[in-house]
C-alpha cells in the first residue's frame, strides 16, 4: 500500500515538472530571441579633452504615434489576372479603425473582410456568389508602417462547373481553391501576431533605448549601464553625478529618431566599447550598435608671435614681454626606432667582448695541453745541459794554458839569469821541467 502512495505522488510530481520544465524553457528562449543583434560597429578616435558623438540614428524608433495611429495598420487584398492582360487590381483596404475600401463597383455587396479582423487576427478574403471573372491570383499584404513590417499571403483562385472538380490543395508556393461556380468562397489570411492585433496604451514603456559602456577587459556580460530614455519621456542616468553630466542623450531622441551619445571633456578613463541598444517590444526591433572609442594625447597649439611692421618704431619705455619658444616633441610612438637601436648597439658590444674572453680563454687552455710544448722544454734542458758541458771544458782549457804560460816564464827566466851565453837545448828543458 505504501509503495503505491510513493509511485503515485512520484507520478504526480513527474507531471508537475515535465510544465514547469517547458515554462522555463519557453522563458528562456523568449529571453535569447529578444536579444539584441549586431547590425554596426565603428572605430572613433579622439584627443582628450575634446567632444565626441556616438552617432545612433534609427528611422524605426520614431515616435509617431498621434492621432491617425489607426492608419498605421492596414490589409489590402489584390488580385493579378493573367487574362485577357495580365492586370493588377485593388480589390479591398481595411485600416485598423475598421473602415473598408472596396475600389470595384461591381465587388459591392459581395466582398468583405471581418470588421473584427484587428481584433482576432483574421483577414481572410469572402467571395459571394462566384464568377468566371474573379479567377486569378490573390495577395492578402498585412502593412505596419510605423514598425516597418510586410507580410504577403498569396492564394490561387479557380472557378469550375462541376461539382466533382472542387477541391483545395497546395502546389508548392501557395495554396489553390477550385470552387463551384455560383458559391461562396472564403480566401484564408490568418496572423494573429500582437503587432496586428493589439495597439497598447502603454507602448511607451515597450519602446526604449539604453547605452552600455565596456572598459578594456570587461565582458559584454558585464557592461556598465550609462542611459536608459523611454519613449514616454522617462530618462534614468546612472554612476557618479560627473559621469551623468558628461554623457547624455537628446531629450528629442524619438521625436528625431537620433539617440547619439555626447561625451564631453573626454579622457583616456572614458575609453572601452561603447554600444547602442533599440528595443522596440511591441514592433519586435532589436538592434546594436557597438563604438569603439580610443583616446589620443590632446593636441599641442602653437602661438606665433605678432611681428611688428617695419615702419613701426619701437618703445623703449615699455618693458619687453618675455620671448616664448614652443618646442614641438616628436611623438615617441613615431621613433621607436632609436631606442631600439640603442639596446641593440649593447646588446652586440657585450656579444663582442664575451667573444674574446672565450678566444683567449680557449687558447690558454689550448697551450696548456699541447704535446710541442713538452717537446721544445725537452729540447731546451739538453740544450741547457750541452751548454753546461760546454762551460766546464772551456774552464779546464783555460786552466792549461795558465799552466803552459807559467811554466814559459819561468824557464825564460832562467835564461836570463845566465849571462854567459850558453846553448841551452829547450828540448832537454822542457823536458826536466816536466819531470
Amino acid at each position: 500500500m505504501g509503495s503505491e502512495r510513493e509511485d503515485i505522488i512520484f507520478q504526480a510530481l513527474l507531471l508537475i515538472h515535465i510544465p514547469v520544465f517547458c515554462f522555463f524553457t519557453a522563458v528562456s528562449c523568449q529571453s535569447d530571441s529578444s536579444s539584441s543583434v549586431v547590425v554596426a560597429g565603428y572605430n572613433v578616435t579622439a584627443p582628450a579633452g575634446s567632444r565626441v558623438v556616438l552617432q545612433c540614428v534609427s528611422g524605426r524608433m520614431v515616435w509617431t504615434r498621434d492621432s491617425v495611429r489607426d492608419r498605421q495598420r492596414v490589409v489590402h487584398w489584390d488580385m493579378y489576372r493573367e487574362h485577357p492582360n495580365y492586370a493588377m487590381e485593388r480589390v479591398v483596404d481595411m485600416f485598423s479603425s475598421g473602415d473598408q475600401t472596396i475600389y470595384n463597383s461591381y465587388n459591392l455587396g459581395r466582398v468583405n473582410l471581418s470588421p473584427k479582423a484587428f481584433k482576432d487576427g483574421n483577414f481572410s478574403l469572402v467571395i459571394k456568389d462566384v464568377t468566371m471573372n474573379d479567377r486569378g491570383l490573390y495577395s492578402c499584404n498585412l502593412h505596419h508602417f510605423y514598425c516597418h513590417l510586410y507580410e504577403t499571403i498569396r492564394v490561387q483562385l479557380n472557378v469550375t462547373k462541376s461539382r466533382r472538380k472542387e477541391q483545395r490543395f497546395w502546389d508548392g508556393q501557395k495554396a489553390v481553391f477550385v470552387v463551384l461556380l455560383g458559391s461562396t468562397v472564403v480566401l484564408p489570411c490568418i496572423n494573429r501576431r500582437t503587432v496586428w492585433t493589439d495597439w497598447s496604451d502603454e507602448e511607451g514603456d515597450q519602446q526604449v533605448v539604453h547605452w552600455d559602456r565596456q572598459p578594456p577587459g570587461v565582458r559584454h556580460d558585464s557592461a556598465d549601464r550609462l542611459v536608459d530614455l523611454y519613449a514616454s519621456g522617462e530618462q534614468r542616468s546612472y554612476g557618479p553625478m560627473f559621469l551623468q553630466r558628461k554623457m547624455n542623450i537628446s531629450n528629442k531622441a524619438f521625436a528625431e529618431g537620433d539617440f547619439s551619445l555626447t561625451i564631453s571633456n573626454l579622457q583616456p578613463t572614458d575609453q572601452g566599447m561603447y554600444s547602442c541598444h533599440l528595443h522596440h517590444h511591441y514592433c519586435g526591433l532589436h538592434e546594436r550598435r557597438e563604438f569603439q572609442v580610443t583616446v589620443e594625447p590632446p593636441l599641442i597649439q602653437t602661438t606665433v608671435a605678432a611681428k611688428a611692421l617695419p615702419s613701426e618704431d619701437k618703445d623703449i619705455t615699455k618693458a619687453e614681454s618675455p620671448r616664448v619658444i614652443n618646442v614641438i616633441l616628436p611623438d615617441q610612438k613615431h621613433h621607436f626606432l632609436l631606442p631600439l637601436g640603442y639596446v641593440l648597439t649593447s646588446f652586440l658590444l657585450l656579444a663582442f667582448i664575451i667573444l674574446i674572453i672565450l678566444l683567449v680563454t680557449r687558447r690558454n687552455r689550448s697551450k696548456e695541453y699541447d704535446p710541442r710544448a713538452s717537446v721544445r722544454s725537452s729540447r731546451s734542458q739538453s740544450s741547457s745541459d750541452e751548454f753546461e758541458m760546454d762551460v766546464t771544458e772551456v774552464n779546464a782549457s783555460s786552466r792549461e794554458e795558465r799552466r803552459f804560460d807559467y811554466k814559459n816564464n819561468l824557464l825564460r827566466e832562467k835564461v836570463n839569469v845566465n849571462t854567459q851565453p850558453k846553448v841551452i837545448d829547450l828540448d832537454k828543458e822542457m823536458q826536466k821541467f816536466s819531470k
